[in-house]
């Protein structure tokens, strides 16, 4: 089932929730709305659930406008960040609360549900829990049930609000893996909710960026972490050095900050802005050349596969952080108080939002 916002505006009590949001995700797509807390990006997927009911604009759900419906009759699945499993149902009633409700005229019977419920326990590999209560399950397991119960009514559409933030960083890891691993395999449009940009560039087919209830980029993960729009996308998306930076005949210069007021130097035009540069983006040596920066290693810091090196030169008013290879850390022997060259490659600078 493909999805259409137009031109949805919310407002609460002293702030605009979301600002006239237009979107279209196509069936069978995995969407991330990806964006700081209180951006809009929950508020937007319990309007598409019907939970919240927007002040303008509409919702078209397979080119049928379901603005006006109430939740029961979108056939929208919905998980929530806590789970809202039942505690006194067991796995097996939980999953099927759904199917169990639906009005006679429209319930299968107590056999189909009966075998609609095991499959999808299958599906979420808690075929084995089925008579056991939710607080006997873990986290992670708790999630695959929700979920599983989501699924039951057969929804069109699923949606999921920040469904790994409450776990661990390992099973949060496993399970958005497995999530993706299940969409691959069921199809179902779905649209989820992260603050966590790993979350999303692993997860999703394409990414909405939100800010202060607007758009402000959307594309594949690729497109929007290698290409972002405005410095508001370049600095949420992933780890980034953030610098004073100016512009001067097309080349970038970095350091010292240029007062705003100086739009000239020795009789050339220069803007001034950010620079940003990602810590994966910076190299490494220890020869001087005539394109690289002295400085001096203060931390030295492993993350995972990655080493991380906390960096001071001359001329920055603030620490450089560079990501090298463990292989690389060894070959040049760094340790902290050395001093290095560095190599900034793939700088973009920008003024406010723009690119300059």
């Amino acid at each position: 089932m493909s999805i259409e916002l137009r031109n949805i505006t919310k407002r609460f009590p002293g702030y605009t929730a979301l600002d006239n949001i237009s979107l279209k995700v196509a069936t069978g797509e995995l969407v991330a709305l990806l964006g700081p807390s209180g951006c809009g990006k929950t508020t937007l997927l319990r309007i598409i659930a019907g939970l919240e009911t927007a002040d303008t604009g509409s919702i078209i759900l397979e080119n049928r406008d379901t603005t006006n419906l109430p939740a029961r009759s979108k056939n929208v699945g919905f998980v929530f960040q806590h789970y809202a499993l039942f505690r006194r149902l067991n796995v097996f009633d939980n999953v099927a609360f759904g199917l169990s409700v639906k009005p006679a005229a429209e319930r299968p019977s107590k056999q189909e549900i009966a075998d609609r419920v095991m499959h999808l326990l299958k599906l979420v590999q808690m075929d084995w829990a089925a008579k056991r209560y939710p607080s006997q399950l873990s986290g992670g397991q708790r999630q695959r049930i929700a979920l599983a119960r989501a699924l039951a009514v057969n929804p069109k559409v699923l949606l999921l609000d920040e469904p790994f933030s409450a776990l661990d960083a390992k099973v949060r890891l496993e399970l958005r893996r497995w999530l993706r691993k299940l969409h691959d395999e069921i199809h179902v449009t779905s649209i989820f909710v992260t603050h966590d940009q790993e979350e999303a560039l692993e997860l999703a087919d394409r990414i909405v960026v939100i800010n202060k209830g607007k758009i402000e980029q959307e594309g594949t993960p690729q497109e929007v972490y290698d290409h972002p729009a405005n410095s508001f996308v370049y600095n949420f998306l992933g780890n980034v050095n953030v610098f004073h930076g100016r512009v001067r005949n097309g080349k970038v210069v970095l350091g010292q900050r240029l007062p705003d007021e100086h739009r000239e130097l020795n009789g050339h035009e220069v803007k001034t802005g950010q620079a940003f540069i990602r810590p994966h983006d910076i190299g490494i040596s220890r020869i001087r050349n005539g394109n690289n920066h002295p400085g001096v290693i203060r931390d030295i810091r492993l993350t995972g596969s990655q080493i991380t090196l906390e960096l001071e030169s001359a001329g920055f008013d603030r620490p450089i952080e560079a990501e090298i290879s463990r292989e690389s850390w060894r070959n040049l022997e760094l340790t902290k108080g050395d001093e290095v060259f560095i190599t900034l490659d793939k700088v973009r600078v920008f003024t406010g939002d723009f690119e300059i």
